[in-house]
C-alpha cells in the first residue's frame, strides 16, 4: 500500500477511536473518511478488520473523490453490519496505508415496555392511595395540627365558645339538645349559649342579641326551613347576614340534608356565594356517628380547647377569672322547681329530679314517711354539703325508650 501512495492518508472520520453501544438485531454503518494529498496520482485501498482476522474487500463500499483544490483527495469507506448474532458484535478496523480507524461494537439488553409501563401502574397506585389518605385522613390531621398548634383563644373576655341559635320548632329543639349539645358539651368540652328566639327581629341585633354574641366566641345556626320561614329571613337575609358577619367571626351555619336538596330559599344561595366568609356545614344521614366528618369540620371552625387537669368547669373562663355578675354558674335549664321540658331531657340536669320518691315502708305503718330524694338533695344543698350541681351524665343518658329521638334521621336518609 505504501508504494501505491508516497503521502500519508489522514483519518477525517471517525476523529478518535469510537465505541458504540448496541441492541441484538439492530443495523449500523461504519463510516471511514480519509484524505491525503499527493503529487503523483494513486488509489489507496482500504481494508476492514473484525478482532484481527480481515474481512473481505467486497464487505464495503469506496468512494474516492478529489477535494475543490484538486490538490487532495478523499476517500470514505462504508462498513454495514446487521447484529443478528452475538459473534456480530466486536472490534472493527478501517486500515488505510499506515492510518487506522477502530470501532468497537457492544451489545446492551434493548429496553422493553413492560417495566414502564409496571412503572406507570405503580405510580398511578400511589397517586390513588395518596388521594384516598387525603380525602380520608384530611380532616384529622387538620384537627390534630389545630389542637396541637393552633392559635388559644383564652383570656378574652369570652365565657362561652359558641352562641347556637335554632328556631323553636320540635325537631330543631331536639336536634340540638339531644345531638349538638351533648357532642360539644360532653365529648369535646365545648360551653354552649342556646337561643331559640328570633336572632335579628326586623334586620336589627336588639341590645340582648349583640351582648350575648360578644360573650360567645362562635355563633352557630341551626339553619333548617323552619328557621328559614322567619320574617327576617324571608324579607332581608342579605342584611341580616352583613349584621351577623359584624358580631361574629365567619358565622357555622348547619342545614339539613334532606331539606338543603329541596329548599329553594335565596338564602342558601347566599351562602354559597360567600363561603369564605362562613361556614357552610351539612347534615347528612351518617353525621350521627362521633367520628364522622360532620364533627371534625364543625371543630375546626370552633376554637380550640385545652384541657387542663385538676380543674373544675370551663378552664378557658377560670383563666380569666372574670368577677362579672353575669357569669351565671347555675343556668335556668338547671332549675328544678319547674315541670320538665315536653320534648324530653331539655330543661333539667339534676339526677335528683328523675328519682321517684322511695316506696313507703312496709313494717310499722307509724313510723314516718322518707322525705323525698329532691327534698333531701335541696336540703344537702342549703347546708353545703354539695358544693355544686351533678350534671357529668347529662346528655349520655338513656334514650331507648323515646321512639322520637332519632327522629331527623328519616329512613329516606338510610
Amino acid at each position: 500500500m505504501a508504494a501505491l501512495c508516497s503521502a500519508s492518508p489522514e483519518i477525517l472520520v471517525p476523529a478518535a477511536n469510537e465505541t458504540l453501544e448496541l441492541a441484538l438485531g439492530s443495523w449500523v454503518a461504519l463510516n471511514c473518511t480519509v484524505r491525503w494529498a499527493s503529487p503523483e496520482p494513486c488509489e489507496p485501498v482500504p481494508t476492514w478488520t473484525k478482532d484481527g482476522q480481515r474481512l473481505g474487500s467486497e464487505s464495503s463500499q469506496d468512494t474516492t473523490w478529489f477535494a475543490p483544490n484538486a490538490s487532495e483527495q478523499l476517500l470514505a469507506s462504508v462498513l454495514q453490519l446487521n447484529l443478528t448474532h452475538d459473534a456480530d458484535f466486536g472490534v472493527f478496523a478501517c486500515w488505510v496505508s499506515n492510518a487506522t480507524a477502530t470501532f468497537t461494537l457492544r451489545r446492551v439488553e434493548a429496553v422493553g415496555h413492560v417495566p414502564a409501563v409496571l412503572a406507570a401502574l405503580v405510580v398511578l397506585a400511589l397517586l390513588v392511595l395518596l388521594a384516598g389518605l387525603y380525602v380520608r385522613c384530611r380532616l384529622s390531621a387538620m384537627l390534630w395540627y389545630r389542637n396541637r398548634y393552633g392559635e388559644l383563644e383564652i383570656n378574652d373576655g369570652k365565657l362561652y365558645d359558641a352562641y347556637v341559635s335554632h328556631a323553636a320548632a320540635p325537631d330543631d329543639r331536639k336536634f340540638v339538645h339531644f345531638i349538638v349539645k351533648p357532642q360539644l358539651e360532653n365529648r369535646y368540652g365545648y360551653k354552649l349559649f342556646l337561643d331559640e328566639q328570633t336572632i335579628l327581629p326586623n334586620a336589627e341585633p336588639s341590645a340582648d342579641l349583640i351582648m350575648n354574641v360578644s360573650r360567645c366566641r362562635r355563633l352557630i345556626v341551626v339553619l333548617s326551613i323552619a328557621y328559614l320561614e322567619q320574617d327576617w329571613c324571608n324579607s332581608s337575609f342579605r342584611e341580616g347576614l352583613w349584621r351577623l358577619l359584624e358580631l361574629s367571626k365567619k358565622p357555622i351555619f348547619i342545614v339539613f340534608e334532606s331539606q338543603y336538596r329541596e329548599i329553594s330559599h335565596p338564602a342558601i344561595s347566599l351562602l354559597k356565594q360567600h363561603r369564605s366568609s362562613v361556614t357552610l356545614l351539612v347534615w347528612r344521614s351518617g353525621s350521627m356517628t362521633p367520628s364522622s366528618d360532620f364533627w371534625k369540620e364543625l371543630c375546626l371552625a370552633l376554637p380550640r380547647k385545652v384541657s387542663f387537669q385538676g380543674t373544675v368547669g370551663d378552664p378557658q373562663t377560670q383563666l380569666q377569672e372574670d368577677k362579672d355578675p353575669m357569669l351565671i354558674l347555675h343556668s335556668s335549664y338547671l332549675d328544678t322547681s319547674e315541670d320538665l321540658h315536653p320534648d324530653g331531657d331539655l330543661g333539667t340536669g339534676l339526677r335528683g329530679a328523675f328519682r321517684s320518691p322511695p316506696p313507703p315502708r312496709l313494717g310499722d305503718p307509724r313510723a314516718p314517711v322518707a322525705p323525698a330524694a329532691g327534698v333531701a338533695e335541696d336540703t344537702q344543698l342549703r347546708d353545703g354539703q354539695r358544693s355544686e350541681l351533678d350534671i357529668s351524665d347529662l346528655g349520655s343518658r338513656n334514650y331507648s325508650a323515646r321512639t322520637d329521638f332519632y327522629c331527623l334521621v328519616t329512613e329516606d336518609d338510610i
